[in-house]
C-alpha cells in the first residue's frame, strides 16, 4: 500500500496553488505530501501542522510551520483517514491528532483528504473510533460511550495526544449517521473531540492510483 499512498500525496500537491498557507495533517499517507510539498516550498508561504510529527517533519524540509491563530482562514488542508466511506465522511484519529486536525479542517476552505484503497468502507466503523477526552474523565466518558453505541471502548494505554489528553477506542461500532453520531459524542462532559470528520467532511478525497472523487 506504500505505492498508493505515495501517489495519493503526490496528487494532493496538483492543489496547492502558489503564495499559499498550506494546512497539513499527520501519518504515513501525508508523510509523502510533505516529502512532495518540500519540492516547491519555495512557492508556498509556510504550512499550519497538526502534529508534533508533522511539524519536525516540515522543518527538516526547511518549510516554516506557522501558527493557526497568526494565519487566520486557510485555503487548503491535506491529511489522510483511517476510514472513509461514500459520502466522504471520516474516521480519523488512529495518530493521536484527531482535535488538532479537526481544528484545522473546520479553519479551511477546502479539505483534501489522500487516503489508499483498503481505507474506503461502505459504512464506518470498522476501524475502531477514537475520542480524545481528559485524562479525568476516562471512565466516565467510558460509561457513557457504551450507553449510547453498544460499543467497547478501550483505552489507548501508553499514548498521551499532543494536548495532554488521553484517547478511547470504540471498537464494534457500525456508524450509520456519522453526523448525529458526531454530535451525541461531542456533548459528553470531558470529550475534547472524536474522530468523527462528518459534520466538516473532505471536500476532494483521492485514493492512491485512482481518479479524486469530488464532492
Amino acid at each position: 500500500m506504500s505505492e498508493a499512498k505515495r501517489l495519493a500525496g503526490e496528487k494532493a500537491i496538483e492543489y496547492v496553488e502558489d503564495g499559499m498557507v498550506v494546512g497539513v495533517g499527520t501519518g504515513s499517507t501525508v508523510a509523502f505530501f510533505i516529502d512532495a510539498l518540500a519540492g516547491i516550498r519555495h512557492r508556498i508561504a509556510g504550512a499550519v501542522s497538526s502534529s508534533e510529527q508533522s511539524t519536525a517533519r516540515l522543518r527538516g524540509h526547511g518549510i516554516e510551520v506557522l501558527e493557526l491563530n497568526d494565519t487566520g482562514p486557510l485555503s487548503l488542508y491535506v491529511d489522510g483517514a483511517d476510514e472513509c466511506d461514500p459520502g466522504k465522511c471520516l474516521i480519523k484519529g488512529g495518530g493521536a491528532a484527531l482535535t488538532r486536525e479537526k481544528i484545522i479542517a473546520q479553519a479551511s476552505e477546502r479539505f483534501v483528504c489522500i487516503i489508499d484503497p483498503a481505507k474506503r468502507v461502505d459504512v464506518l466503523g470498522r476501524f475502531p473510533l477514537p475520542v480524545e477526552v481528559v485524562p479525568m474523565a476516562r471512565s466516565l466518558v467510558a460509561r457513557e460511550l457504551v450507553a449510547l453505541t453498544g460499543g467497547q471502548p478501550v483505552w489507548r494505554q501508553g499514548t498521551t495526544t499532543d494536548n495532554g489528553n488521553w484517547i478511547l477506542d470504540v471498537h464494534n461500532l457500525r456508524i450509520t449517521d456519522p453526523v448525529a453520531l458526531e454530535a451525541a459524542i461531542n456533548q459528553m462532559p470531558g470529550v475534547v473531540s472524536v474522530g468523527l470528520f462528518a459534520r466538516r467532511r473532505a471536500d476532494i478525497v483521492i485514493v492512491g492510483g485512482e481518479p479524486p472523487l469530488v464532492l
